[in-house]
């Protein structure tokens, strides 16, 4: 097996996607970082996104992720993302299966850094990520409001909020219980 076989299989690509290219890159005189070039296969159709048709590609668009480490070397995704044209819907964006739209960062890794965000500091989270903490506050923030969204608060009759300074400034401490 070689490695670009390798990366597709530990990434769970499916056809028609499928690793082109892989290696280890100098990032200056920092530490290298591998890369991992993906790409669809030659005549590959794609669904619409929104009715399913297999569609002709109309375009494509290089995006990268940043993905879990490999050992120690921080790891990159990069794909050439296809837009689609639909007969019904004409030319839309697909998604891919390793990331959620709009996101830097792979499931994998977003995945890692909420379990992570539960056991420990973001500031701490994002030193050992190799990440800023903002990029990581992002991921938090996204599923912390997917969740809240997901929640079902039509049983919640009374709620008992305290607010309380931790010290002066504009810092507080707030507890919130359904009574």
């Amino acid at each position: 097996m070689n490695q670009n076989l390798l990366f597709a299989a530990a990434l769970g690509l499916m056809p028609p996607w499928k690793v082109v290219d892989s290696g280890l890159k100098q990032e200056g005189e920092g530490a290298k970082h591998l890369y991992v070039d993906i790409d669809l296969e030659s005549g590959a159709r794609m669904p619409c996104p929104r009715c399913g048709q297999a569609c002709a590609l109309y375009d494509h668009e290089i995006k990268t992720w940043r993905h879990l480490n490999f050992w120690q070397h921080a790891t990159v995704l990069s794909a050439r993302v296809p837009r689609i044209k639909c007969d019904e819907h004409g030319v839309l964006q697909v998604g891919v299966p390793w990331a959620r739209p709009g996101s830097g960062f792979t499931l994998m890794f977003e995945a890692f850094a909420m379990a992570m965000a539960r056991e420990m500091p973001v500031s701490a989270l994002a030193k050992l990520m190799g990440e800023h903490d903002t990029r990581i506050w992002r991921i938090v923030r996204h599923y912390v409001a997917q969740a809240h969204r997901e929640q079902d608060w039509s049983t919640v009759k009374d709620v008992g909020i305290d607010d309380t300074a931790t010290r002066k400034g504009h810092r507080y401490a707030t507890v919130a219980v359904e009574v």
